[in-house]
């Protein structure tokens, strides 16, 4: 299909990540073609060349926006005023945040693989910065006798886990509400940090 007249970058640019982002979650980044996004965009495969410049380019676009959008959303939350109270924040944040897009998730944790090794270390430093800001407040509520774990690092791994891992079977409509959740997942937490 050739470029319709009056289509343009700001246009055509964001359906080309929208058709990438749906494609890589639903057949894995390594099965989808630069001709499948075409097609789903309705242009020709070589006019996917003006607006990115190969399918690992559109990979760590996806990633990247992903990881930024969650940077940007921790760091437009007030502070709270004690671990508990920020540890209870960062779970409730990461879960809504989550829970509103579960292809970028999905990708950003199953296609880490086919990064190149550049892209690799860009998305791995913003996934850093984030556990190290749930690892920091672990830290806080160790130092100040709120918290009892053994190793605040592997407690933000298993956390975050535990957090992403609601994506893989809440569904709107079901049976718990996503607060119902939230207010499930912070007790399961709170236990896991306490003596």
């Amino acid at each position: 299909m050739a470029r319709t007249q009056g289509s343009h970058s700001g246009i055509t640019g964001p359906r080309v990540r929208k058709a990438a982002l749906t494609l890589f979650a639903q057949h894995g980044y390594a099965a989808v073609s630069m001709r499948q996004i075409a097609r789903d965009v309705g242009v020709q495969a070589g006019a996917l060349y003006n607006y990115t410049p190969d399918k690992q380019s559109l990979l760590f676009d996806l990633m990247k926006t992903h990881m930024d959008e969650l940077l940007a959303s921790r760091a437009a939350l007030a502070t709270p005023p004690s671990p508990a109270a920020a540890l209870e924040t960062f779970t409730r944040m990461h879960i809504r945040f989550h829970s509103e897009r579960p292809d970028e998730v999905f990708i950003a944790y199953m296609e880490l693989r086919n990064l190149s090794p550049e892209n690799f270390a860009e998305i791995e430093a913003l996934r850093r910065a984030y556990e190290d800001q749930l690892e920091e407040i672990l830290r806080a509520g160790v130092i100040s006798g709120d918290f009892t774990v053994a190793d605040p690092k592997v407690t933000t791994m298993a956390v975050i886990a535990m957090l992403t891992g609601v994506n893989t079977w809440f569904r709107e409509g079901g049976r718990l509400s996503l607060e119902e959740v939230e207010q499930i997942y912070w007790d399961m937490v709170r236990k896991a940090v306490r003596a």
